[in-house]
């Protein structure tokens, strides 16, 4: 059957409009919704998390991409693509996220398929125990961060993951805490779903804090301590082309 020129020029259209607008739906059905509330998020993170996941969807990963997941000290390292002289990628640090926040916005990363995810996360949850805010140990932290990488690589399989461990801070009172989360995340990996580099080691000063010269205010990153994180992982972003 022969068409009319002005009908399969509709038709063509109309295919259009349904292929951009399904899209759309099933974009968006990737995202947290606005209304979700992470448990173990500060009130002032309940506010800026749903803002932060607009921020993404305005700029959503493309298969393929790499990127780096986690809380304030990743979303701070800005444009992490300029950081290693690609455009590949994408940062998708929320500043106060917790290990729940992440798992609750991990859809987005498995669709995208992306080439490698690069994980840190895990401060603010020992932040919050040691604050008595609701989260029980350092071993849930330290279990839900494998837990993380499980679900990138049941989902995207081919996607490697590499978790880093959590960086010291000048805090005494946690130091205990994070060497725990950090060697609950050594003895997973030989689960085989990420490989672990250890920022921690490098970080570290004699006395078990941060390197004075690394932060800013204890926990946030100078960038000196930026360009250490860029130098201890250039290799494999390397090897990632």
């Amino acid at each position: 059957m022969k068409y009319p020129s002005y009908k399969i020029f509709v038709i063509i259209l109309l295919v259009l409009v349904s292929a951009c607008s399904s899209r759309g739906t099933v974009s968006k059905k990737l995202y947290p919704p606005d209304d979700m509330s992470i448990q173990y998020h500060s009130k002032w993170t309940k506010v800026y998390y749903p803002k932060r996941i607009k921020v993404f969807m305005n700029d959503p990963l493309e298969r393929g991409d790499i990127v780096f997941l986690g809380n304030s000290i990743t979303q701070a390292g800005g444009d992490w693509s300029a950081k290693f002289g690609r455009d590949d990628i994408k940062n998708r640090g929320i500043s106060g996220d917790v290990t729940d926040g992440v798992l609750a916005r991990l859809d987005e990363i498995t669709h995208a398929k992306p080439k490698a995810v690069f994980l840190m996360i895990g401060i603010n949850d020992i932040n919050n125990w040691h604050n008595e805010w609701g989260i029980p140990s350092p071993e849930y932290v330290g279990n839900n961060i494998p837990k993380i990488a499980k679900e990138i690589h049941k989902k995207s399989p081919k996607t490697k993951i590499y978790v880093q461990t959590v960086l010291p801070t000048d805090l005494e009172e946690v130091k205990d805490a994070i060497i725990t989360v950090n060697n609950m995340i050594k003895s997973a990996e030989e689960k085989g779903y990420y490989k672990v580099i250890d920022l921690y080691s490098a970080f570290v000063g004699p006395n078990g804090l941060i390197k004075p010269e690394l932060t800013k205010d204890g926990v946030h990153l100078t960038v000196e301590g930026y360009e250490l994180w860029v130098e201890m992982v250039k290799e494999i972003i390397n090897y990632e082309r």
